[in-house]
């Protein structure tokens, strides 16, 4: 299978925007170990701004481009470094590809990252793609990495694009604001009647929310590829998923 995984900054790093290490290390073990199985994965990843606001102990997410870029760049750093430190205990090694839209719209571009996505998986590399936050305006910025991967997952011709986040999946109403909320385990097409489930933003380190995994899903399943939403506060659920076991809400496309 070639697999796209996303992870947001809610995965990745506590509330005060400091590292979850226990969680990463085992993000790192368990993809290595699917890796290994014959599978190729592609990890798209939130964080750089996150990490960017706890390394340099900043109260709240800035707000500014100027600011927000700033701290990108000390977060992209400090990302990739732990990336490369983890996954490199497992004998994986990794690449960093930063995207804006004008890569994703631009035909010659667009080829270009083909190409060397192919041929990372070629050589057996595992890429680690991001948003480029840190030169990014608001006029070439995707927005968010749930598009982001949703567009990576369609461009590759991935077989299966999972979404991990800090909730189970999509449910039939918000589960923090509603006890009575039922987690929706399979949706057949975006229907208007579906996103109208979705709630506001994510978590105040991420920019996301159940609107935009909507969005991927959209474009995932327009373009024949299956996507998952799931809980990563334990990693290991991606062996589940691997196993064909149903977690989460799966979004199943229409195969032609």
């Amino acid at each position: 299978m070639r697999i796209v995984v996303k992870v947001g900054s809610s995965t990745l790093t506590h509330a005060t925007g400091n590292l979850n290490i226990r969680r990463m290390q085992k993000l790192c073990r368990v993809i290595s170990d699917i890796k290994n199985a014959g599978n190729e994965v592609i990890l798209v990843t939130s964080g750089a701004v996150a990490m960017g606001v706890g390394k340099l102990s900043l109260k709240d997410r800035p707000r500014d481009i100027p600011s927000k870029q700033a701290v990108a760049a000390v977060g992209q750093c400090e990302l990739m470094y732990t990336y490369d430190r983890e996954f490199s205990e497992h004998n994986q090694v990794v690449a960093q590809i930063l995207l804006d839209m004008y890569d994703v719209e631009n035909e010659d571009r667009l080829k270009n990252f083909h190409n060397t996505m192919f041929r990372l998986l070629d050589l057996g590399a595992l890429p680690i793609i991001n948003e480029n936050d840190t030169v990014a305006t608001q006029e070439l910025a995707i927005g968010d990495n749930d598009t982001l991967s949703a567009i990576v997952a369609s461009s590759i011709s991935a077989d299966l694009l999972v979404i991990l986040s800090d909730i189970e999946g999509l449910y039939t109403a918000d589960p923090r604001k509603d006890p009575d909320a039922v987690l929706i385990p399979e949706v057949f097409g975006v229907t208007p009647e579906i996103i109208s489930l979705a709630g506001g933003s994510g978590s105040s380190l991420g920019t996301g929310g159940m609107a935009t995994k909507l969005k991927a899903a959209q474009i995932a399943n327009d373009a024949g590829i299956d996507m998952i939403i799931t809980n990563g506060a334990d990693p290991e659920v991606l062996y589940d998923i691997v196993d064909g076991n149903s977690v989460g809400t799966k979004f199943t496309a229409r195969k032609n």
